[in-house]
């Protein structure tokens, strides 16, 4: 089986412009991602909108592709960037853009579920929820929640707490049942990719601002495959410099 990793990576943000290009201990973002990524996958493209991110994936030795500025989703960014670069992946895997220090293990689990379940159509990540980070942690409604069935597929996923504790109070919820966190990164049979780049956006996907559930609500299965590897996304300066401030002796 073969398999592709793309990276999407546009320079607007809201919360941290040109995100991509901020400076890691004298290293681009893009160029940790890439390098981590490309320890776990022999074939990996930047696809990005912007010549500057382009070029600087080009300066230090990297693969990119230009794609359009009107994606909604990396999602729809990762099938134009296959199509581009004339890829003959059988699988596609979604790499963050803002993980410089994934863990390359992260991707194995998913190159996994395709190598055991060749017919998986679409794959993702999670992750037991820690009961020591408490109810607060739990209910952040940045942090995604799913479900699960007894194959491991999601059942749902949602800003909300799931499952609900029911005759618990909330305080208690932590140690009562076991919680999921989604762990942002996927993996799409090529053709599927194809097919759900296709659909409208879906009323759960707008109710809860989160693209998988249009893939759920139009009856794909996502497989799932748990990592206990930490995840430290980078949305702005500030969660930059806290990283950089955790992680002594970054080379």
């Amino acid at each position: 089986m073969k398999f592709i990793g793309i990276i999407p990576a546009r320079y607007a943000s809201s919360r941290f412009p040109g995100k991509p290009l901020a400076d890691i201990a004298g290293r681009t973002m893009i160029e940790r991602v890439y390098t981590q990524a490309s320890k776990a996958l022999d074939d990996v493209v930047v696809a990005t909108d912007d010549d500057r991110i382009h070029d600087t994936v080009q300066r230090f030795g990297g693969k990119a592709v230009m794609t359009s500025t009107s994606h909604r989703s990396g999602t729809d960014r990762c099938r134009e960037a296959y199509l581009n670069v004339g890829s003959t992946a059988d699988v596609v895997i979604n790499i963050q853009g803002d993980e410089p220090f994934i863990d390359p293990s992260q991707i194995e689990a998913l190159k996994g579920i395709f190598e055991q379940h060749p017919d998986t159509p679409l794959a993702t990540l999670v992750r037991k929820f820690d009961p020591a980070k408490g109810f607060d942690a739990l209910f952040d409604n940045n942090t995604p929640k799913v479900v699960l069935d007894n194959d491991m597929n999601a059942l749902y996923f949602s800003r909300s707490i799931i499952p609900y504790v029911r005759n618990r109070k909330w305080e208690e919820w932590v140690d009562s049942a076991t919680f999921y966190t989604h762990v942002g990164m996927y993996g799409y049979r090529a053709d599927v990719l194809e097919q759900i780049t296709r659909l409208p956006q879906s009323s759960l996907e707008l109710a809860e601002s989160l693209e998988q559930l249009r893939w759920l609500q139009n009856g794909y299965k996502i497989k799932t495959a748990v990592t206990a590897c930490p995840t430290i996304g980078i949305d702005t300066p500030e969660d930059l410099a806290r990283a950089l401030r955790e992680i002594p002796g970054l080379q």
